[in-house]
Parts: structure tokens; sequence; C-alpha cells
């Protein structure tokens, strides 16, 4: 089994590069998110404009990273699940970041595929390591091959916990889907099975239910007898 665990707004409170963008960049990045959201370019094409926007140094970009605030009921999520199951951190945003952040926070060290940044005179930039360009989303990190690779390489089911558009190509086709903010919203629209949350302490509830084994339990339904 493998949990994919979206990183902006999931693991982390909110969207750390929006609000890195708010901080450090001039308030015209909201005008490139709003052609990625309309789909007029890609996330690749609109991470790559906004991060080059970025004006700050390397002490105070890692100063913003520390800060950044973790859902504190993933800890026990996470102990849980990795008893039977493999956890891996997939986002469409920054490696650095989620690395940062995850070792204030305490976490152990958990397998992470995101964005690479790198450090520039007189600020960040950004390249993708994870690219593919089968990837339907047009993601800098194609969640869909990441899932892929790692539960073929694991075996097992894919639960795919997330809350945002990177997460929307992953969720038509992962085994179960918990799912927040506007995942859900487009779960619905779209009538793809899935199971509302708000933390971690909601997934690890309902996981809980499940047989804590290391095959798919038996007794879970089938994706399709999930709703909201």
């Amino acid at each position: 089994m493998l949990f994919v665990i979206d990183f902006d707004g999931t693991l982390a409170r909110k969207d750390t590069v929006d609000a890195m963008l708010e901080k450090f960049a001039p308030a015209d990045w909201a005008d490139i998110e709003r052609e990625w959201l309309d789909g007029r370019i890609t996330a690749v094409q609109c991470m790559q404009q906004q991060i080059r926007m970025v004006k700050a140094d390397h002490i105070a970009i890692e100063s913003f990273f520390r800060a950044i605030e973790l859902d504190d009921s993933f800890l026990p999520f996470y102990r849980h699940v990795s008893a039977f199951a493999q956890v891996a951190i997939v986002s469409d945003g920054l490696d650095h970041a989620i690395k940062v952040a995850t070792k204030q926070a305490g976490l152990p060290e958990i397998p992470a595929y995101a964005n690479r940044l790198h450090f520039v005179p007189d600020g960040i930039d950004i390249s993708f390591p994870h690219l593919t360009p089968q990837c339907n989303a047009g993601n800098g990190v194609c969640k869909c091959a990441v899932a892929r690779d790692l539960s073929g390489a694991q075996g097992g089911p894919v639960v795919l916990v997330g809350d945002g558009k990177s997460d929307a190509c992953l969720a038509r086709s992962a085994d179960v889907v918990f799912a927040k903010s506007s995942l859900l919203k487009y779960c619905r629209e779209q009538s793809i099975a899935h199971i509302p949350f708000d933390t971690f302490e909601d997934v690890l509830a309902a996981v809980k239910t499940w047989a804590t084994v290391k095959t798919w339990p038996a007794h879970l339904p089938k994706k399709t007898a999930y709703s909201a």
C-alpha cells in the first residue's frame, strides 16, 4: 500500500508557495496564477515565472521555510500507517521548502518528490526533475507517474491525500482519495469517489477502520463506494 501525501495545503496548513510569493514577490504574481487557473498556461510555466519574481536573500527564504506551519496531527497518522504502508510526500511545490519545514517540525525523514529549488544571487530559481512530457495535467511533478513507479515497486493500492489542482489527475486513478478544498470540489463535480477530510486526524480515523495488515484490507469497499 502506498500513501501519496500532498504538501501545500495538506501537510502544510497553507499553500507555502503562494505565501512566499505574497511576502517576497510583486503583486502581479497573482495575475500569472489566474492564467494558470484559467488554463491559459501550464503549471510549469506558472511556477517558473512566479519563482523568478521572488527577490530575497538566502537567509530570509530559509527563515520563511522554517516558519511553515504543518498539520500537527500528521505525525500520529504517519506512525500508524508506516507500520503497514509506504508513505511519500509528492508535491508540485518546492523540495527545499519541504525538507526545511519537515526537519524543523521534527518529522522523520520521509521520501519527497517535488520541484527543485535553486538559490541564485538575487532570489531563487526552479527546475523540474520529475517532469514528464506525458503528464496530462502539465504539472512540474507528474503525481500519476510518481505513484505508478512507487506502487509498482511496493505493490498494493494507492491512497491519495490532497487538496488542490495538482492532485486532480491522480484522483482519477487512485484506489482511495482523501480530498479537501478545491480537490474536494473537483471530485464532487467529476463524480470521483472520495473521502472528505480537514486534518490528518480525520484521515487516521478513517484508516483505523481498515484492517492494519500489509495487504489491501479485504473488507474495504471498492473505490466507487466512497462519496462525499
